[in-house]
């Protein structure tokens, strides 16, 4: 992972330093450039020390992405993704809301945004359609 952006008091900074895009998943990766759109193409974001997956063009909204095909996994399986993405999002909500951001989550698909809603309704969830 990149060294953290810092200002001159050397905390994590809230301006937006773009860094190339984490993971391998061309999928995903096009999906975080083009569904917000993505104001830096080709690029995560850092933003207070977290990597998010797009600053949004225009306004200061930043976006997880989940490409995941939920629809498949188990009961048992969804359950655990499920909680695990909660308490997950929540922390970047804080992160971005703490540096005057909005947080949004794109997932793949309408039965995956409703078990988020389901277990935290004051998330932003768009279903973006993008599949891996």
């Amino acid at each position: 992972m990149p060294p953290m952006p810092v200002d001159r008091t050397r905390r994590a900074s809230c301006e937006p330093v773009p860094v190339p895009h984490a993971g391998e998943d061309n999928a995903h990766n096009e999906c975080a450039d083009k569904f917000p759109p993505n104001r830096y193409p080709g690029n995560d974001v850092l933003v207070n020390g977290k990597r998010f997956d797009a600053l949004q063009v225009g306004v200061r909204v930043l976006w997880e992405i989940k490409t995941y095909q939920f629809d498949t996994y188990s009961d048992y399986l969804r359950e655990r993704v499920i909680e695990q993405q909660v308490e997950e999002f929540q922390e970047d909500r804080n992160i971005a809301e703490a540096c005057g951001y909005r947080f949004v989550v794109g997932v793949s698909s309408a039965a995956h945004k409703e078990a988020l809603i389901r277990l935290d309704s004051s998330l932003q969830i768009v279903v973006t359609g993008c599949k891996r």
